[in-house]
């Protein structure tokens, strides 16, 4: 039999493909882990995402898709019961088939508590175990000179929103972070797929290789802009803040969906006038005139963070586009600010 020219190019790209066995049907709940999945499952198969588009983990409804996705799935990654609430009762419900793996609690990760108290209680909590976090005493000062009124300045489900855990669960905000929670995702890939532990293994290796390259390119893009205090929507980039040292001065809201009164927003305009903040940043998922409302007749600028990936396409690079994005539009706003 003679090969035609297309039959040929057919033959050696069987020859050349990887001999991978098909991947276990797995399921990521939100688009950082997603992102982070799909890169140690690369060449393998592609995990299912819960939290499409622009949705938010805080407000997420459930969808059958995303119900019939979890049913089939063997490996579920998630962040933990303190960020995807909407997630609880459907895990308590899977077979005993499928593997449900908390990154959250992932050997190796960072772990910081949370913040409480007033909005603008940035750093309060260095006496109780964030020393070194290099943002001075005038900062943490503050923090403590708003303690005493923080019962009433916080939202009334607040408490709510964090009774699920006493840690901040946006860890992946730090790179070394995404490290820990990559190994626990090979391992455990690696145990419900063992035919292609191999391949598991070495694209672990290469994340880890850009996730390195990643936290040095960062500490020297926000470098410049260290010392000039910001105001977030929310108080959600603590580990970026804490491994890159920038200086968050506090937060519109404590709890994305609780958004704050009139009396609230005025608390913070003058907050920002105080502390003389240059950039306030808003999220693309919430109300972004609330931020137009607060910058009114100070001197701050305002731009946009988004620490969940509402606006980017989902996929293995992902991850790194967020924590760049996060990067830059810091530099950005705060560089130009007077």
């Amino acid at each position: 039999m003679r090969l035609t020219p297309a039959l040929l190019f057919a033959s050696t790209v069987l020859l050349c493909a990887p001999a991978f066995a098909n991947g276990p049907n797995v399921v990521a709940s939100i688009k950082p882990i997603h992102s982070l999945v799909a890169s140690i499952m690369e060449g393998v198969g592609e995990p299912s995402l819960i939290v499409e588009g622009g949705a938010s983990p805080h407000t997420y409804n459930m969808k059958p898709s995303n119900a019939a996705a979890l049913q089939e799935a063997k490996v579920v990654f998630w962040v933990g019961h303190g960020l995807e609430a909407f997630l609880d009762k459907p895990l308590e419900a899977l077979g005993s088939d499928a593997k449900v793996v908390e990154l959250g609690e992932a050997p190796g990760l960072e772990k910081l508590k949370f913040r409480e108290g007033g909005a603008f209680e940035a750093h309060a909590d260095d006496d109780e175990g964030h020393e070194g976090d290099g943002h001075g005493a005038e900062a943490a000062h503050d923090g403590h000179e708003h303690k005493e009124h923080a019962a009433e300045q916080q939202p009334a489900n607040d408490h709510e929103h964090h009774a699920e855990g006493e840690f901040d669960m946006h860890m992946w905000l730090d790179p070394m972070n995404a490290k820990a929670m990559a190994a626990e995702i090979e391992k455990a890939l690696a145990e419900a797929d063992p035919g292609n532990a191999a391949a598991y293994e070495a694209n672990l290796k290469k994340l880890n290789q850009r996730l390195d390259a990643l936290d040095k390119h960062l500490a020297e893009t926000v470098a410049p802009v260290q010392d000039k205090p910001f105001v977030v929507f929310h108080d959600a980039y603590q580990y970026f803040e804490h491994r890159y040292k920038v200086r968050v001065a506090g937060s519109i809201t404590v709890s994305p969906e609780v958004l704050p009164g009139a009396e609230r927003l005025s608390e913070i305009r003058a907050k920002i006038k105080e502390l003389g903040a240059t950039c306030v940043f808003a999220e693309p998922q919430f109300e972004p005139k609330l931020i137009n409302v607060v910058i009114e007749d100070t001197p701050a600028k305002s731009g946009t963070l988004d620490p969940e990936a509402a606006t980017l396409d989902a996929g293995p690079d992902l991850y790194f586009q967020l924590m760049e994005n996060i990067g830059t539009s810091l530099k950005s706003c705060l560089a130009s600010a007077s």
